[in-house]
């Protein structure tokens, strides 16, 4: 793997993580209820819920690179318009972040397991890693090292992503809270996502 592709992955990984989805409303209510002592557990949710989605996503991936170079392609060009669709859906979004505090008292431990549940169970993760993984994949190299890379590279910064979330939402609520803010996360994302949907849609016909 070249560090071009894993920065690539890295940029556009840290891009998807900010834009707020339902994991990081979880998060964020959390913190508006209760402070700052919810980000360590609410960021390790997060990170074993979204190694769960992926782990399971990779391996399905890993399979269909075994089975079949047409099979690969056609998924990176399905997952690629599914970016776009994506993309043009978190543009529309507006700027709205619908997160009510949670006062109810609860334990780390269920916070963290609440954040693990929301984010591993949630369809739309595993449908999310199966569009997004293989834009990244190189079907000539190894798998497992680049599995490892890839997990290994996202979970830090989601892990970082949720932390951060979770630490402004109970020191700076305004920002949150605020619908222009949100509203060029929603627009930027949206925009990213498009981009690379069509860069690689454009690149697939090239070859």
């Amino acid at each position: 793997m070249s560090f071009e592709n894993w920065a690539a992955f890295a940029a556009a990984s840290t891009v998807l993580l900010i834009i707020p989805g339902p994991t990081i409303l979880l998060v964020v209510s959390y913190a508006l209820g209760q402070g700052w002592r919810t980000a360590l557990p609410m960021a390790v949710g997060v990170a074993l819920g979204d190694f769960t989605a992926m782990t399971l996503s990779m391996l399905g991936i890993g399979a269909l690179l075994a089975a079949s170079a047409t099979v690969f392609t056609i998924l990176k060009l399905i997952g690629a318009c599914y970016l776009i669709y994506l993309g043009i859906k978190l543009f529309r979004a507006g700027g709205a972040l619908k997160a009510e505090p949670r006062t109810d008292a609860v334990s780390a431990a269920k916070m963290m397991a609440h954040a693990w549940l929301v984010t591993a169970l949630n369809p739309k993760s595993i449908t999310f890693f199966v569009a997004f993984l293989p834009q990244f994949l190189n079907r000539e190299a190894d798998f497992w090292p680049q599995m490892l890379i890839f997990e290994t590279t996202f979970l830090a910064l989601a892990f970082a992503n949720a932390f951060g979330y979770a630490l402004i939402a109970a020191r700076a609520r305004n920002v949150v809270r605020n619908p222009k803010a949100i509203r060029i996360f929603n627009r930027t994302g949206g925009t990213l996502l498009v981009g690379a949907g069509i860069a690689t849609v454009a690149m697939r016909s090239g070859n």
